[in-house]
């Protein structure tokens, strides 16, 4: 066995039937014999040692967890130890049932690498139709305004059904005290209306008398607006029409009534009291000739 060099190299198969030479022979870790490479493994050279040291794991079919069968104890004691401690059934469906994408057509069976939670509806889809676009999301939940303002209602109705005297003591004064605040700015108000409005009651009076004298009488005022006829100036303009109407019209004075100049159409011999309506009527009407 070996060679004149290597004297040592290679050994035997410890099978009977095989004792086969190999140059690179395997050493069993449970029984500590040497084995070729046909007959390395526990089964095939029936190794007295394999379950020794080797761990069992049975499936439970009620939570799909794995139990340990530990050796050289009867299976039946750590099967019932099983379950009466862990066994919890609401866990087969987490572990045999794959999630898949919620999008409809969509089998992707979603796993770690793979699944992205959308941000605006809080749902788990695959990389394909990570997008809202791709899975029709009906987009960010609303906040309910009203849940805040209904709490805060209820709470105070609570807070109002619980007898406290001395709350309700408070809360009468406090609501006498405002009424009479009320009370108080409320007539002082009504008396400045009252007295502002017979203030300019009485000044509008004083201004009517004032203008009605120089109207009737035609004697010169003081204000603005001039009579074109007899020179007496008025406050306003409403005063000067009354004095036009009165003195002017009703008086027999109409010979004073000034004569305003007339301009004659030369085509058609109208007459215009303003030379721009005559230009404007003469390009208008007679296509802007004034010779005859």
């Amino acid at each position: 066995m070996g060679t004149p060099q290597f004297p040592d190299l290679g050994k035997h198969c410890s099978v009977e039937d095989c004792k086969l030479i190999d140059f690179l022979p395997f050493t069993c870790d449970r029984c500590r014999q040497v084995f070729c490479l046909e007959h390395r493994s526990y089964i095939q050279h029936d190794c007295p040692k394999a379950d020794s040291n080797g761990v069992t794991v049975v499936i439970c079919p009620l939570c799909a967890k794995g139990v340990r069968l530990v050796p050289d104890e009867d299976p039946n004691i750590s099967w019932e130890v099983h379950v009466n401690t862990e066994c919890d059934p609401s866990n087969y469906d987490k572990v045999t049932k794959k999630r898949k994408c919620p999008v409809r057509g969509c089998r992707e069976v979603l796993t770690f690498s793979n699944t992205i939670k959308c941000r605006d509806c809080t749902l788990d889809h695959c990389l394909k139709h990570r997008f809202g676009h791709d899975h029709n999301c009906p987009g960010p939940k609303k906040p309910d305004v009203s849940y805040s303002f209904m709490g805060l209602l209820n709470r105070s109705k609570k807070e109002e059904s619980k007898p406290n005297r001395a709350t309700t003591v408070s809360s009468s004064k406090w609501a006498t005290n405002f009424l009479s605040a009320a009370s108080t700015v409320r007539a002082s108000a009504e008396a400045g209306m009252t007295k502002l409005s017979s203030e300019i009651s009485q000044a509008w009076q004083t201004a009517t008398s004032s203008a009605s004298p120089s109207s009737s009488n035609g004697s010169g005022g003081i204000g603005p607006e001039e009579c074109p006829q007899c020179g007496t100036r008025f406050s306003s303009v409403t005063n000067l029409v009354e004095h036009v109407q009165k003195v002017h019209e009703k008086g027999g004075n109409q010979s004073r009534v000034l004569q305003l100049p007339m301009e004659v159409c030369p085509k058609c011999s109208k007459g215009f009291r303003d030379p721009v309506a005559l230009v404007e009527h003469v390009e208008r009407d007679h296509r802007g000739t004034s010779k005859a």
